[in-house]
């Protein structure tokens, strides 16, 4: 932050706003000038790479390679997946992995290679490693998937932590896709993606990077196979990628490439391949399966950034149900909290909380609660308090509390990388338990402020318990969010150990899965923001976190009827489906833009309602197989490259097409079907793919294709399921799962499979069963017969 920056601050906004900006630059200036004494500087460095090979020692899934300067262990673990780390480095220590990790494979064995090199053999994979360092992953049959050079490293000749490099080519055809929440995409083109978890200190749009919640997760996508990347370090960083092309002839194709760069910490790296739905699998056998939403936050969930009064609650819950409108949840924003801002209650405004959260249960809506991690350091605060007495907030390096500056002013921030602290903090969610509330919004958790320009509230010299390793802030920053939401998880799991926990955080690292799903943050109400948001979704889905979404509406500003109509009907199809507006951008409900507006609203609403047992078997499923519910349209076919540049459409599980309107005005729009046959919901027109057809898109709908075969658990007239069957093909056959909601509880309900054929005239379905075909235990309704 510069002079201009500061004249910037405090000439916009007023002088109340003035001032609170003027207090942040102080601030950031302050922490720049704590770091600067206390962070050791860099000075001269020595550059450094391993080497030649001298020896080598087999070990069980692979071996260690001994350089000259430095050392490379390698093992394929029983699960398929590739680790391989450098420098003595092991896959524990790790935020992203559970427990110890999976066992070697012990069929894998190491043995020499051409060129004095080695290479590691396994059922799915080869891993070839040079003689000089570089390694290279190949499929079975020999084909390359990715070559990584040999490493480089920086090291301070003082000592203290080296920086590294790790350069990569992938095929000419390749395309990348994942690190994260990313607005541009979900396919990343050319340029540099950085690794620092970021409030932009603004309403974001596709040109903003990063974000809040960044990984060092690729998934790459190529004609001979895909591949997952995972370098494992939690330190700033970024990624360069550069997209190859083809040539005319053999020779002449230009591969891909990706470098990193990290600022420290281990250079560690797992890959996996396979075929989409085998990566993520196997992806979520690393860093554990994704958290099960409870049923209800499958539903249409609607947040402000200030309610002001329960009054204000009771009216716009009122006004949902008078129009007839489907409602699950209402998430309160800070305004519901008194002075000392988490875990207390502003009993002038909410005098009587639980009472409003018992009447809207009995409605079917619940209430859900922001939490952020700032507590105000006031004596006779509940929450500093308690947590001052177990030394629960980071301190600087000179054992000092450190205190940053937040939008209502000074503020202490627990350390959640401490067990003992994550324990503290899971603990006080008994108050929002007692209070009424059923799930948690996880807000400014990387932690940031955004009223400061994107700057980070912790300097980087802050200690952290880091498990008891110790650190500082590089290394602790990217996985705060993460550990915040695992210190919520764990508590609530002890708290009420009949229910699933709901929890949803702005940021977040690989592995945030275990513990709930992600939402946007403050995305720009205008339609780059919304195409922003179908990009942050896919691209999260791709990296292991399934359960998210947008603000839908955008968090700043007033979108228009139109945009507001559009982005209600795309976040109907979102896993995570909120509405949301902040205290300045007009409260926003469906009713505020007329007549027209309000009845396709209306439609979308009920649509969700109509497709929440389909939600619930795709939520079942992610957590059996990591898939994601929203899969971009290459997912079964990644082999096709015109799928694979399609960013403007995504499959909903494996039955629905779903063809956002992300333009102005357009009431019609083009569409790139998958193989097979897809009918119109709609319309139950029939179209074959692969082919780009043109699809109307009224207002009062966006396209939504089912594929032909499809069995979708519906709901039905009556409240119970029904299932929706589209009809196969001439001598083809089809067939869905299901999975029963089994409450909200932790009960494990059966997979349902159920097989569809056309007999003569007719759709036979029957459910599969160990003992023989049955019949549905379901009504059935089958669709696209003429």
């Amino acid at each position: 932050m510069d002079g201009r920056d500061l004249v910037r601050s405090v000439g916009v906004g007023g002088s109340g706003r003035a001032a609170q900006r003027l207090r942040t630059v102080r601030a950031a200036w302050r922490r720049r000038r704590i770091d600067a004494a206390e962070l050791p500087r860099r000075g001269p460095e020595r550059a450094r790479v391993p080497g030649r090979v001298r020896e080598v020692e087999p070990g069980p899934g692979g071996g260690l390679i001994r350089f000259v300067r430095s050392e490379l262990r390698i093992v394929v673990a029983a699960n398929g997946a590739v680790f391989w780390g450098w420098d003595g480095a092991g896959p524990q220590p790790s935020y992203a992995l559970v427990a110890s990790g999976p066992e070697p494979d012990p069929r894998a064995v190491l043995e020499p290679d051409k060129d004095g090199g080695w290479r590691v053999v396994a059922e799915r994979v080869t891993v070839v490693v040079s003689r000089h360092g570089a390694v290279q992953v190949c499929t079975p049959g020999g084909v390359t998937l990715r070559r990584e050079e040999p490493p480089r490293w920086w090291e301070p000749v003082g000592g203290g932590a080296a920086r590294w490099m790790q350069r990569s080519a992938v095929a000419a055809d390749a395309r990348f896709f994942g690190l994260g929440g990313r607005a541009s995409g979900p396919r990343l083109r050319d340029g540099r993606y950085r690794l620092w978890n970021t409030d932009p200190g603004r309403a974001f749009g596709p040109g903003d990077d990063p974000l809040h919640l960044t990984m060092p997760v690729q998934l790459v996508v190529a004609d001979a196979g895909t591949h997952l990347v995972f370098h494992d370090t939690t330190w700033d960083g970024s990624v360069v990628l550069r997209e190859g092309a083809e040539g005319a002839g053999s020779g002449h194709d230009r591969a891909g490439r990706c470098e990193v760069h990290m600022d420290g910490g281990p250079l560690r790296c797992w890959v996996v391949v396979g075929t989409p739905a085998r990566v993520l699998l196997t992806w979520a056998s690393l860093t554990g399966a994704p958290a099960l939403p409870p049923a209800w936050a499958l539903g249409y969930q609607h947040a402000r950034g200030a309610f002001g009064s329960e009054q204000e609650v009771r009216r716009v819950v009122t006004g949902y149900q008078e129009r007839g409108l489907p409602l699950d949840a209402v998430h309160l924003g800070g305004d519901h909290h008194d002075g000392h801002r988490v875990f207390t209650v502003d009993q002038d405004r909410f005098p009587k909380l639980p009472v409003l959260a018992e009447e809207l249960r009995r409605d079917g809506i619940r209430l859900v609660s922001v939490v952020d991690p700032a507590v105000r350091p006031e004596p006779g605060g509940a929450v500093y308090e308690s947590g001052a007495a177990v030394d629960a907030f980071v301190r600087d390096a000179r054992g000092r509390t450190v205190r940053g500056v937040t939008w209502d002013g000074e503020s202490v921030f627990p350390d959640f990388t401490h067990a003992r602290v994550r324990a503290w903090w899971g603990d006080l969610y008994g108050e929002r338990l007692e209070q009424g509330f059923a799930g948690f919004w996880h807000d400014m958790d990387e932690p940031t402020w955004c009223g400061a320009f994107g700057e980070p509230t912790l300097p980087r010299s802050a200690r952290h318990a880091l498990e008891g390793r110790g650190g500082d802030h590089r290394e602790a920053h990217n996985v705060y969010g993460l550990c915040m939401a695992r210190a919520a998880y764990e508590g609530l799991r002890g708290l009420a150990p009949g229910e699933r926990p709901f929890v949803f955080s702005r940021s977040g690292w690989a592995g945030l899965q275990r513990y709930g799903g992600a939402w946007s943050g403050d995305v720009a109400a205008d339609w780059p923001g919304l195409r922003a948001s179908l990009s942050l979704v896919l691209g999260l889905g791709l990296c292991g976190v399934p359960y998210s979404g947008p603000d839908v509406g955008g968090r700043a500003g007033g979108p228009s009827p139109e945009l507001y109509l559009r982005w209600l009907q795309l976040g109907a199809y979102l896993p995570l489906f909120r509405t949301h507006a902040g205290p300045r951008a007009g409260h926003r409900e469906p009713w505020e833009f007329g007549a027209e507006v309000l009845e396709h609203a209306r439609a979308a609403l009920l649509e969700r309602r109509r497709l929440r047992p389909y939600f619930v078997t795709l939520a079942h499923l992610a957590r059996r197989t990591g898939a994601p519910y929203a899969r971009p349209l290459w997912w079964a076919a990644p082999e096709d490259r015109a799928l694979r540049d399609c960013e403007d459409a995504f499959l909903l599980g494996d039955g629905l097409l779903v063809a956002p309107v992300l333009d102005p005005g357009a009431g019609r729009r083009a569409v790139r079907l998958p193989r097979g046959r897809w009918y119109d919901t709609a319309t139950e027109e029939v179209y074959e793919g692969p082919a780009r057809v043109a699809l109307d898109a009224p207002l009062s709908r966006i396209p939504v294709l089912a594929r032909a075969g499809a069995v979708l658990p519906v709901r039905g007239a009556d409240g119970g399921v029904e299932l929706e069957v589209w009809a196969p093909a001439p001598g083809r056959t089809g067939g869905g799962l299901v999975v029963p909601d089994a409450g909200d509880g932790w009960a494990e309900p059966e997979i349902e499979r159920y097989a569809v054929r056309r007999q003569g005239g007719r759709v036979v379905v029957t459910r599969e069963r160990e003992d023989g075909a049955g019949e549905p235990p379901y009504p059935v309704r089958v669709r696209g017969l003429g």
